[in-house]
């Protein structure tokens, strides 16, 4: 049974995802090892088929399905989820392959308690199909940023970054694996430094 100090001291967030739930469950993975003031208040999905879904529910973790189809536009749908959201009241709200676009309004209502990971150093390579980019590019080096979110796609500031070495064998898929055990890694520490009231 958690005492009232613990409750006092614990730090709740809320997760969005869109598929597989990987740095989810290193979130989860992070936060069982006792002493840990992080609580996963609820985990919420804009789609129904999500893996991560069933991964929360596995960890007994609250989960909630808000597709994007049940609503007229972008800025209704952002009003309903900020509203779902704050019913958890989290102290910080966490993009864990969430992939919406979320628009002024919303970010603005959770700022500056809104942070992404992404898969690449940024500010290179905003958006999508990141490894291939950094193969194309020839770079010698790749990894994971987290950030804070802002209006524009992947360019709030930066919190932290982790990096790799790109090898001359590298694929589209080695350079994934490698990035995501940055991610799984440095995504619960970064929670963990909001918790620990080091960052904003």
């Amino acid at each position: 049974m958690r005492t009232k100090t613990q409750a006092q001291n614990t730090f709740p967030i809320v997760v969005l995802l869109s598929g597989n739930g990987s740095n989810l469950q290193a979130i989860i993975n992070a936060t069982q090892p006792a002493p840990c003031h992080v609580a996963i208040n609820a985990v919420i999905s804009d789609r129904a088929t999500a893996f991560g879904l069933q991964r929360a529910k596995d960890a007994g973790l609250v989960t909630h399905v808000l597709a994007a189809g049940t609503h007229a536009n972008r800025q209704t749908y952002d009003h309903a989820l900020a509203k779902l959201i704050d019913c958890y009241q989290p102290k910080l709200v966490v993009l864990a392959g969430f992939m919406r676009i979320l628009s002024a309004e919303f970010v603005a209502h959770f700022h500056p308690y809104l942070i992404n990971i992404h898969p690449s150093l940024l500010p290179k390579y905003k958006g999508l199909n990141t490894h291939q980019r950094v193969l194309d590019a020839g770079d010698s080096v790749h990894g994971c940023s987290v950030h804070f979110v802002d209006e524009e796609l992947d360019s709030g500031s930066i919190i932290a970054q982790a990096q790799c070495t790109v090898n001359a064998n590298d694929s589209v898929d080695s350079l994934k694996k490698k990035v995501q055990q940055l991610e799984h890694q440095l995504y619960p520490l970064v929670i963990q430094r909001f918790a620990a009231r080091e960052l904003p």
